[in-house]
């Protein structure tokens, strides 16, 4: 049975915006940092994200495929507090700066993240038998949920605190994308295999982890030296 045209058409919707996000976020990533075209290039691939989370879930519910809507909800998160981050850095001075949608949206992923990591464990099948992957992203989403809603009741520590909390979310909200069409792409030709979920997450978490210690050492005052040259 053919999907009805209102159905392709959101399909295409998602295509184009996952499509435009591959592009945008190298973009964003080569220009300088805190520049308008660096600016300019990240806000578009938000709202790309957000386009592609969204037809996602409506996809998911009328199919129904409820790893899909699950995992769409946590990958948008991802972006979502990379994003809100930016107009949250006077964290640093002790301001309150987290609003209502931040803690409603931080709670609402870390149930549906809660959910999908339990489904993935007790009943895989109501997730497409992908129990491994479920269980990965279950995981994840939970810590980016949990840690950040922590983040709001507690001083950061580190000035630049804003920067690491941009970069590790707009790029593991990357390498969501990619794990999207790497499942799409390349799973069908391995049957379905449920390690093609968790290779982009292998590969891009280290990726955030590297790329936030070379920015931690770039930032981090050098010690004065105290030893004084003699004559």
């Amino acid at each position: 049975m053919h999907d009805p045209l209102w159905m392709r058409a959101i399909l295409a919707v998602h295509v184009a915006a996952g499509a435009s996000a591959f592009v945008l976020a190298p973009l964003a990533l080569m220009t300088a940092k805190g520049g308008k075209a660096h600016r300019r290039w990240g806000k578009i691939y938000f709202w790309a994200m957000a386009v592609v989370a969204v037809t996602a879930i409506v996809m998911s519910i009328y199919r129904p495929v409820l790893f899909l809507g699950l995992v769409a909800i946590f990958s948008f998160y991802s972006a979502f507090v990379g994003y809100r981050v930016l107009g949250q850095k006077a964290a640093y001075k002790g301001e309150k700066t987290a609003t209502t949608l931040d803690w409603f949206v931080a709670g609402f992923t870390f149930v549906t993240s809660a959910l999908l990591a339990f489904f993935g464990a007790a009943k895989p099948a109501l997730v497409q038998n992908l129990g491994i992957p479920a269980m990965v992203f279950g995981g994840i989403g939970m810590w980016i949920a949990g840690n950040t809603a922590w983040a709001f009741t507690h001083r950061p520590k580190e000035k630049m605190f804003w920067w690491y909390a941009h970069l590790a979310g707009m790029l593991g909200s990357y390498i969501a994308a990619w794990t999207a069409f790497s499942v799409v792409t390349i799973g069908p030709l391995l049957h379905g295999a449920w390690w093609v979920w968790v290779v982009p997450t292998g590969i891009g978490v280290p990726a955030i982890v590297l790329t936030r210690a070379y920015y931690h050492r770039k930032f981090t005052p050098k010690a004065k030296s105290n030893v004084q040259a003699t004559a």
